[in-house]
């Protein structure tokens, strides 16, 4: 019996011997009658609830389901705090594959292999292994040194390849260097130095490095996805998460919207409110 059908059943009980004990003028007669009434309708209110159990055995079951489906999933999101990534791409992204091991990425405009990294910790922790790709030539020798399950490649990742384009370092902040000439940041044309790098598509460099199967890919540079997703078979290599940067320009962000739209991936709603500026891409189911 329930806990709240015992306490009702025996609080009926007491009422009525308390009617026993002299204080209502009833028989004993009476007394043993309605103790015999209410043992009847604790029964009673117990056979009917067995049987409203017994008639919605697939609402029972679905609720059963759903607590075990939130039980199985843990929430590193809610729960953790990020290592090396700029804001939450790190537990997002380690939230969405559940601190898989041993999967394989490809980063983007990867910057510096552990400052603001959203692929460091899939390495270090968890055994991943992966490309890392940018344009700024100073990065190589430091992912030699500290990620030796990376393969790092300088090149700006675009819609062409075999040519050198120019490319705009920002010796102060290297991490806001782009493609774009007197980019503005904060209201500011940004003090940058022209330098000259290979370029390369997508496709060509995941071919020459014989990848086939990609888990997860990071990109970030500066509004130059569009023309870098130009030459990405995403039908192909089939990521199960991308990392975008999304900035604030709209016609940069309809036309993000536009490819993924087009090639089968949504964007991820469960992430929204900690993407601080970038969009979390899956495959359409």
């Amino acid at each position: 019996m329930p806990l709240n059908e015992g306490v009702e059943c025996h609080r009926r009980k007491f009422e009525l011997w308390k009617i026993a004990e002299g204080r209502f003028p009833l028989s004993r007669f009476c007394v043993a009658a309605l103790l015999l009434s209410a043992v009847a309708a604790c029964s009673q209110e117990r056979s009917a609830e067995q049987s409203a159990v017994a008639e919605q055995p697939e609402a029972a079951a679905d609720v059963a389901a759903d607590s075990e489906a939130v039980d199985s999933h843990r929430d590193i999101l809610g729960t953790e705090k990020k290592l090396y990534s700029q804001n939450d791409e790190e537990l997002i992204i380690r939230d969405f594959f559940q601190d898989r091991r041993g999967g394989f990425f490809v980063d983007v405009g990867a910057s510096h292999p552990e400052k603001h990294s959203t692929t460091y910790y899939l390495e270090k922790h968890l055994g991943w292994t992966g490309i890392a790709i940018d344009a700024l030539p100073e990065y190589a020798p430091m992912y030699a040194e500290q990620r030796p399950g990376t393969k790092f490649f300088n090149f700006i990742v675009t819609d062409h390849a075999g040519t050198q384009d120019e490319f705009y370092r920002v010796p102060r902040a290297p991490g806001v260097s782009s493609t774009i000439k007197d980019r503005k940041f904060q209201g500011h044309v940004l003090e940058a130095e022209t330098i000259l790098v290979p370029t390369t598509t997508l496709d060509a460099l995941l071919d020459g490095e014989g990848v086939e199967n990609i888990d997860f890919v990071s990109m970030d540079i500066e509004r130059g996805a569009p023309k870098a997703l130009a030459e990405f078979d995403i039908e192909r290599f089939a990521p199960e998460l991308i990392c975008i940067e999304a900035g604030s320009d709209q016609v940069y962000r309809n036309a993000l919207k536009q490819y993924f739209d087009a090639h089968g991936y949504r964007r991820l709603e469960r992430y929204r409110k900690r993407q601080r500026g970038n969009w979390y891409y899956v495959p359409i189911d």
